[in-house]
């Protein structure tokens, strides 16, 4: 079998997995052992694996997640108020599936956005689009769209993401046009994605920082009521205590 012009068709049909695995296999001395079905099922799964870990690439690079985190390690022995069962629960990501949102508050430096990484990289890994954003970045894009006459294709693009992550959430009060953006966020995903908020107030204080309490209602209605909640606790700073000024 002529393998070079084989494997040039296979690249130029764009199945650089099975281009591979072939050259891979033709490596093998023992390769004439297999049968010819078994050869083309271990290509086909040398393609699929390929194409799995180019789409999950794009979907991490997409996200802009603030770290390089995973659920599997999480330290949940720390003291800082995790539970083991609620962690793994939302590990499961079924919690997307469903559409719900997770609230994760607690001291600076006690790992918020670790954590919230985390779980978006394993949303990602799931095969659901993210995106990470701090609030006042985000704020001050939507400033920018409205200028520029993209308001609403930035919010139809946002709409579409299975999960937002949004930190630094409720540091200032909100001026009219940040609460009335964040409502048209929060209801465009309402039912439909999910959200991570990250904040070091409690989510008991929101409803004064957002302000105006019409729309402070509404806001909280489509974030809080169907909403996990992880609340740190630990009172020293991990950036400090182990990795100087990088967030954890």
């Amino acid at each position: 079998m002529l393998k070079n012009p084989t494997i040039d068709g296979l690249r130029k049909l764009k199945l650089h997995g099975m281009s591979k695995a072939l050259e891979d296999q033709d490596a093998l001395a023992n390769i004439g052992e297999l049968s010819f079905d078994d050869r083309l099922g271990l290509l086909v799964d040398a393609e699929l694996l390929s194409r799995g870990n180019r789409q999950l690439q794009s979907r991490l690079k997409a996200a802009r997640l603030r770290l390089s985190a995973c659920v599997e390690d999480l330290d949940l022995k720390s003291g800082r108020g995790l539970d083991k069962t609620t962690m793994v629960a939302l590990s499961s990501c079924d919690w997307l599936r469903l559409h719900r949102n997770v609230i994760v508050t607690g001291p600076t430096g006690s790992g918020k956005t670790y954590i919230s990484c985390a779980f978006a990289q394993k949303a990602c890994r799931e095969g659901y689009s993210a995106i990470y954003q701090r609030t006042s970045k985000l704020f001050h894009d939507l400033a920018l769209a409205k200028a520029d006459g993209s308001y609403l294709e930035l919010l139809s693009a946002m709409s579409k993401k299975d999960l937002l992550v949004l930190d630094d959430f409720a540091l200032a009060p909100f001026t009219d046009e940040q609460r009335r953006d964040l409502l048209e966020i929060m209801e465009d995903r309402y039912n439909r994605r999910s959200t991570i908020v990250i904040s070091q107030v409690p989510s008991d204080h929101w409803h004064d920082i957002i302000g105006d309490p019409t729309i402070a209602d509404a806001i909280l209605d489509r974030l809080i009521h169907n909403a996990h909640k992880i609340q740190l606790k630990t009172k020293v700073s991990k950036r400090k205590e182990e990795h100087g000024d990088l967030e954890f």
